[in-house]
Protein backbone atom coordinates (compact mmCIF):
# COMPACT_ATOMS: atom_id res chain seq x y z
CA UNK A 1 0.00 0.00 0.00
CA UNK A 2 2.90 2.59 0.98
CA UNK A 3 3.82 1.81 -2.80
CA UNK A 4 1.00 3.04 -4.43
CA UNK A 5 0.86 6.32 -1.79
CA UNK A 6 4.23 6.87 -3.23
CA UNK A 7 2.87 6.75 -7.07
CA UNK A 8 0.44 9.07 -6.20
CA UNK A 9 2.74 11.35 -4.39
CA UNK A 10 4.70 11.28 -7.39
CA UNK A 11 2.09 12.07 -10.06
CA UNK A 12 2.11 16.13 -8.38
CA UNK A 13 -1.01 16.44 -6.99
CA UNK A 14 -4.98 15.55 -7.89
CA UNK A 15 -6.54 14.26 -11.01
CA UNK A 16 -10.11 13.53 -12.39
CA UNK A 17 -10.32 9.68 -10.89
CA UNK A 18 -11.61 7.38 -12.92
CA UNK A 19 -15.50 6.14 -12.09
CA UNK A 20 -16.06 4.59 -9.31
CA UNK A 21 -17.18 1.54 -10.86
CA UNK A 22 -14.03 0.38 -12.63
CA UNK A 23 -11.57 2.37 -9.39
CA UNK A 24 -14.11 -0.48 -6.54
CA UNK A 25 -13.04 -3.23 -9.17
CA UNK A 26 -9.60 -3.03 -9.70
CA UNK A 27 -9.56 -2.63 -5.75
CA UNK A 28 -11.23 -5.66 -5.04
CA UNK A 29 -8.77 -7.31 -7.69
CA UNK A 30 -5.93 -6.26 -5.70
CA UNK A 31 -4.66 -3.20 -7.57
CA UNK A 32 -2.42 -1.26 -6.09
CA UNK A 33 -2.68 1.53 -9.21
CA UNK A 34 -6.08 1.94 -8.63
CA UNK A 35 -5.16 2.39 -4.56
CA UNK A 36 -2.90 5.21 -5.54
CA UNK A 37 -5.32 7.17 -8.34
CA UNK A 38 -8.01 7.09 -5.44
CA UNK A 39 -5.15 8.74 -3.12
CA UNK A 40 -4.17 11.26 -5.86
CA UNK A 41 -7.54 11.97 -6.70
CA UNK A 42 -9.17 12.37 -2.44
CA UNK A 43 -5.85 12.71 -0.43
CA UNK A 44 -5.95 16.56 -0.41
CA UNK A 45 -9.97 15.71 0.50
CA UNK A 46 -9.10 13.31 3.44
CA UNK A 47 -6.52 15.48 4.91
CA UNK A 48 -8.73 18.61 5.13
CA UNK A 49 -11.58 16.90 6.49
CA UNK A 50 -9.22 14.84 9.05
CA UNK A 51 -7.44 18.18 9.99
CA UNK A 52 -10.35 20.40 10.31
CA UNK A 53 -11.99 17.90 13.49
CA UNK A 54 -9.17 16.91 15.18
CA UNK A 55 -6.82 19.96 14.49
CA UNK A 56 -3.69 18.27 14.44
CA UNK A 57 -1.71 18.02 11.37
CA UNK A 58 0.25 14.70 12.96
CA UNK A 59 -2.99 13.02 13.47
CA UNK A 60 -4.68 14.14 10.55
CA UNK A 61 -1.93 12.46 9.07
CA UNK A 62 -2.27 9.15 11.19
CA UNK A 63 -6.30 9.34 10.13
CA UNK A 64 -5.29 9.63 6.12
CA UNK A 65 -3.65 6.66 6.67
CA UNK A 66 -6.21 4.60 8.11
CA UNK A 67 -8.85 5.86 5.72
CA UNK A 68 -6.91 4.47 2.69
CA UNK A 69 -5.72 1.31 4.34
CA UNK A 70 -9.29 0.29 5.21
CA UNK A 71 -10.38 0.90 1.65
CA UNK A 72 -7.34 -1.27 0.72
CA UNK A 73 -7.97 -3.99 3.02
CA UNK A 74 -11.79 -3.97 2.35
CA UNK A 75 -12.76 -2.66 -0.55
CA UNK A 76 -15.76 -4.12 -0.35
CA UNK A 77 -17.40 -1.66 2.25
CA UNK A 78 -17.74 0.90 -0.68
CA UNK A 79 -20.72 0.41 -1.88
CA UNK A 80 -21.38 2.92 -5.03
CA UNK A 81 -25.14 2.31 -4.90
CA UNK A 82 -25.04 4.23 -1.94
CA UNK A 83 -23.11 7.01 -2.91
CA UNK A 84 -19.95 8.81 -4.55
CA UNK A 85 -15.95 6.94 -3.46
CA UNK A 86 -15.48 10.94 -2.69
CA UNK A 87 -18.44 11.35 -0.04
CA UNK A 88 -17.74 7.60 1.08
CA UNK A 89 -14.09 8.52 1.47
CA UNK A 90 -14.67 12.09 3.44
CA UNK A 91 -17.13 10.13 5.83
CA UNK A 92 -15.21 7.37 6.72
CA UNK A 93 -12.42 10.47 7.46
CA UNK A 94 -14.77 12.19 9.63
CA UNK A 95 -15.83 9.28 11.54
CA UNK A 96 -12.08 8.37 11.94
CA UNK A 97 -11.32 11.81 13.15
CA UNK A 98 -14.23 12.00 15.97
CA UNK A 99 -12.47 8.43 16.80
CA UNK A 100 -9.45 9.90 17.63
CA UNK A 101 -10.48 13.11 19.36
CA UNK A 102 -12.83 11.41 21.64
CA UNK A 103 -9.82 9.01 22.45
CA UNK A 104 -7.03 11.62 23.28
CA UNK A 105 -10.50 13.25 25.43
CA UNK A 106 -10.08 9.62 27.29
CA UNK A 107 -6.51 9.92 28.00
CA UNK A 108 -6.88 13.38 29.21
CA UNK A 109 -9.50 12.72 31.29
CA UNK A 110 -8.08 9.43 32.74
CA UNK A 111 -4.83 11.33 33.14
CA UNK A 112 -6.53 13.70 35.08
CA UNK A 113 -8.17 11.80 37.42
CA UNK A 114 -5.01 9.81 37.93
CA UNK A 115 -3.10 12.72 39.22
CA UNK A 116 -6.08 13.66 41.05
CA UNK A 117 -6.11 10.60 43.08
CA UNK A 118 -2.12 11.20 43.68
CA UNK A 119 -3.15 14.89 45.13
CA UNK A 120 -5.59 13.17 47.35
CA UNK A 121 -3.04 11.40 49.33
CA UNK A 122 -2.65 13.15 52.30
CA UNK A 123 0.10 15.15 53.59
CA UNK A 124 1.02 13.83 57.76
CA UNK A 125 0.45 16.09 60.09
CA UNK A 126 3.01 18.26 61.81
CA UNK A 127 6.15 17.04 63.53
CA UNK A 128 9.11 18.54 65.25
CA UNK A 129 11.62 16.83 63.10
CA UNK A 130 11.06 16.71 59.67
CA UNK A 131 13.55 13.83 59.46
CA UNK A 132 11.95 11.62 61.33
CA UNK A 133 8.48 12.43 59.63
CA UNK A 134 9.90 12.13 56.45
CA UNK A 135 10.92 8.57 57.88
CA UNK A 136 7.84 7.45 58.72
CA UNK A 137 6.33 8.63 55.92
CA UNK A 138 8.45 6.45 53.92
CA UNK A 139 8.10 3.76 55.95
CA UNK A 140 4.41 3.98 55.61
CA UNK A 141 4.74 4.05 51.71
CA UNK A 142 6.52 1.15 51.22
CA UNK A 143 5.04 -0.63 53.94
CA UNK A 144 1.68 0.10 51.75
CA UNK A 145 3.19 -0.74 48.06
CA UNK A 146 4.10 -4.08 49.87
CA UNK A 147 0.37 -4.81 50.73
CA UNK A 148 -0.32 -4.38 46.92
CA UNK A 149 -1.00 -7.61 45.09
CA UNK A 150 2.05 -8.34 42.48
CA UNK A 151 0.31 -7.11 39.46
CA UNK A 152 -0.93 -3.53 40.71
CA UNK A 153 3.19 -3.08 42.37
CA UNK A 154 4.42 -3.62 38.92
CA UNK A 155 2.57 -1.24 37.27
CA UNK A 156 2.95 1.43 40.01
CA UNK A 157 6.77 0.80 39.92
CA UNK A 158 6.95 1.30 36.29
CA UNK A 159 4.29 4.23 35.93
CA UNK A 160 6.15 5.98 39.19
CA UNK A 161 9.29 4.99 40.05
CA UNK A 162 10.49 4.01 36.34
CA UNK A 163 8.84 7.07 34.48
CA UNK A 164 6.73 4.83 32.38
CA UNK A 165 3.03 5.94 31.04
CA UNK A 166 0.71 3.57 31.66
CA UNK A 167 0.61 2.52 27.74
CA UNK A 168 4.59 2.01 28.25
CA UNK A 169 3.59 0.09 31.19
CA UNK A 170 1.65 -2.03 29.08
CA UNK A 171 4.03 -2.85 26.42
CA UNK A 172 6.36 -3.84 28.73
CA UNK A 173 4.46 -6.12 31.13
CA UNK A 174 2.97 -7.30 28.31
CA UNK A 175 -0.90 -6.59 29.14
CA UNK A 176 -4.27 -4.63 27.64
CA UNK A 177 -3.79 -0.45 27.76
CA UNK A 178 -7.06 -0.75 29.49
CA UNK A 179 -5.68 -3.30 32.17
CA UNK A 180 -2.89 -1.88 32.67
CA UNK A 181 -4.71 1.65 33.55
CA UNK A 182 -7.41 -0.42 35.88
CA UNK A 183 -4.51 -2.04 37.86
CA UNK A 184 -2.80 1.70 38.10
CA UNK A 185 -6.34 3.57 39.57
CA UNK A 186 -7.10 0.65 41.84
CA UNK A 187 -3.75 0.28 43.40
CA UNK A 188 -3.44 4.34 43.84
CA UNK A 189 -6.70 4.38 45.41
CA UNK A 190 -5.73 1.71 47.90
CA UNK A 191 -2.71 3.73 48.76
CA UNK A 192 -4.60 7.03 49.31
CA UNK A 193 -6.75 4.92 51.24
CA UNK A 194 -3.91 3.54 53.69
CA UNK A 195 -1.86 6.43 53.94
CA UNK A 196 -5.17 8.42 54.63
CA UNK A 197 -5.87 5.75 57.75
CA UNK A 198 -1.97 4.55 58.56
CA UNK A 199 -1.44 1.65 61.13
CA UNK A 200 -0.10 2.34 64.66
CA UNK A 201 3.36 2.68 64.38
CA UNK A 202 3.65 -0.92 65.83
CA UNK A 203 1.98 -2.04 63.31
CA UNK A 204 4.03 -1.28 60.90
CA UNK A 205 5.52 -4.25 59.28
Amino acid sequence: MKRAFDTADARGGPERPPPDDDLHRRLVYGDEAALAEVYAAYGDLVHRVATRVTRSAAAAEDVAQEVFAHLWSRPYAFDARRGSLRAWLSMLAHRRAVDWVRGEERHRKAKHADETVLRAVPAPGPAPDEAVLEQERSLLLHSALARLPLHQRQVVHLAYFAGRTYRQAAVELGIPEGTAKTRLRTALRTLAETLADPPLRGEIP
